[in-house]
């Protein structure tokens, strides 16, 4: 997974990016509200992590700024030493999807993150067919299907079609996907992604006219948006 953490305190933000290494997920470390919101507004990720106390702002308030202005979905873990009950209930109210009261451990922080991961796929599971209208990629035997004709598609265009596909209406950030189709974590200008997104746009007819749209986002990805039928040409 490709997680964002917000933590000011520098042997506490490394330690949560050596456990996520660990545990196979790309971390993405920041130790101030503001780095932390101006990343999120040009890149994407699968988790965030938010420390409470922070020397400006709070964790609450960026949670708040999340949901409001970058997305409702993305699972969120606070990880703070604030203990209360009343604490962790207004924090899971404001849109928090787990907490975590520090000191934590390494098992637990991974168990949580993958047991979000979990809840977050739990419409899409992995190794079943999915179906988007008369799109149908089935997983386990990477075939797209378009009215029930087989598409050939490369992994890499199926991989794609994947992701973007379990997250229609959401902004995917080039990088993302760079980073988990591909493997490329270093910050590089690359027209990889945007080659593969042109050849899967028509290979699986993803226009107007078929009742889909994938917008490029100019300077931050792409989104894959299902059309209402005013919409369709």
């Amino acid at each position: 997974m490709r997680i964002a953490v917000l933590e000011d305190d520098k042997d506490q933000n490394k330690m949560i990016q050596l456990w996520l290494e660990m545990g196979g997920h790309s971390c993405h470390p920041h130790l101030d509200a503001a780095s932390f919101q101006k990343d999120l507004k040009r890149s994407s990720f699968d988790l965030l992590i938010l420390d409470w106390e922070l020397s400006v702002s709070s964790g609450i308030e960026v949670l708040e700024w999340v949901r409001k202005q970058i997305d409702w979905r993305i699972p969120v873990l606070f990880m703070t030493a604030r203990d209360s009950e009343e604490d962790i209930v207004y924090a899971l109210e404001k849109g928090a999807d787990d907490y975590i009261v520090k000191p934590a451990s390494k098992a637990v922080t991974l168990a949580r993150i993958n047991a979000l991961a979990r809840r977050s796929n739990s419409d899409n599971p992995q190794g079943e067919t999915l179906v988007f209208g008369d799109m149908t990629l089935n997983v386990r035997q990477s075939e797209a299907r378009v009215a029930g004709e087989l598409v050939e598609l490369t992994d890499r265009e199926f991989q794609l079609a994947v992701m973007l596909f379990t997250n229609v209406g959401r902004l995917i950030s080039r990088d993302h996907l760079l980073e988990t189709i591909w493997g490329i974590t270093a910050n590089i200008a690359t027209r990889t992604v945007d080659t593969h997104v042109s050849r899967l746009r028509q290979k699986l007819h993803l226009t107007p006219e078929h009742g889909w749209q994938l917008k490029a986002i100019y300077q931050h990805g792409y989104r894959l948006e299902q059309l209402n039928d005013s919409q369709v040409a």
